[in-house]
């Protein structure tokens, strides 16, 4: 048994200056995921070199020439996952300085992935160019990208959960593309984020729910990495983590649903 995090991707991305080319065969799965990645990279690679790029990719015309980046994806140097993406979730993940150590690079290596509308799946430490392509895009050829990913990531990620404890940290478009079934043996938690107004009403705000769901993944990491997670962890161990993050005012876990999936609230000012 064993604590995986799912993590989305970052829009917020800095772009390597030199590095190794792509080599899918490094990365997450090589075995089930190559297949399907090359078809997503082709498409989107057609789609990239069209006038209407940017709208299809929802980029905005400001912004045109990011699609530019997806015209070199085999051939552009590549870094890893943990260090290309640059938003707030992984800055307040500290997932580079936890890289520093042989046991945090191997707790990233195996209790974290980072979903991905153009990887599928990625671990941290894989090494993947700069891009633009989010989960929630419509390719000409794959369609709607959580329904093109979900029958190829399900053997694969259900592999790497089962009989272990999810923490889901991903944003709606991202957990359509797998949803962790408790019949497999999988213990699944939900991190959702809300801010107490005066009135001491909940809402729920973009921008501190990434905040909030970066410090506990670098906690969790830490922990695992630390040993003072243990693989045997369960949600009352999650929750006491999350309890002392910085920042966070309450915690709240949930009963187990219908389907066996449990709710952590963290709820800040």
């Amino acid at each position: 048994m064993r604590v995986l995090i799912l993590l989305p991707p970052s829009e917020g991305k800095t772009a390597p200056a030199s590095g190794p080319s792509l080599d899918l065969d490094s990365l997450l799965d090589a075995e089930r995921l190559t297949s399907p990645r090359r078809e997503v990279i082709s498409a989107l690679t057609e789609v990239s070199r069209r006038p209407d790029s940017a709208s299809v990719l929802g980029l905005g015309p400001r912004s045109a020439e990011l699609a530019e980046a997806n015209l070199s994806l085999e051939t552009a140097p590549c870094a890893p996952a943990y260090e290309l993406f640059t938003g707030v979730l992984y800055e307040a993940a500290g997932l580079d300085s936890i890289a520093e150590e042989t046991t945090g690079r191997r707790a990233l290596r195996s209790h974290c992935v980072i979903l991905s509308g153009l990887w599928g799946a990625l671990s941290p430490t894989d090494l993947v160019p700069d891009h633009r392509l989010s989960m929630g895009t419509c390719l000409p050829g794959t369609g709607r990208l959580p329904s093109f990913w979900k029958p190829y990531l399900a053997p694969s990620l259900t592999g790497m959960a089962a009989q272990g404890l999810v923490v889901d940290c991903r944003s709606a478009d991202y957990a359509a593309a797998w949803k962790p079934s408790v019949r497999n043996g999988i213990e699944v938690i939900t991190v959702r984020v809300v801010r107490i107004t005066e009135d001491g009403s909940h809402k729920v705000v973009s921008h501190m729910a990434k905040q909030a769901r970066g410090l506990l993944t670098g906690e969790l990491l830490r922990a695992v990495a630390g040993k003072s997670l243990s693989v045997q962890a369960h949600a009352d161990d999650i929750a006491n983590i999350a309890g002392r993050l910085n920042g966070v005012d309450d915690v709240e876990m949930s009963e187990p649903d219908r389907q066996g999936r449990r709710v952590l609230t963290l709820a800040t000012h």
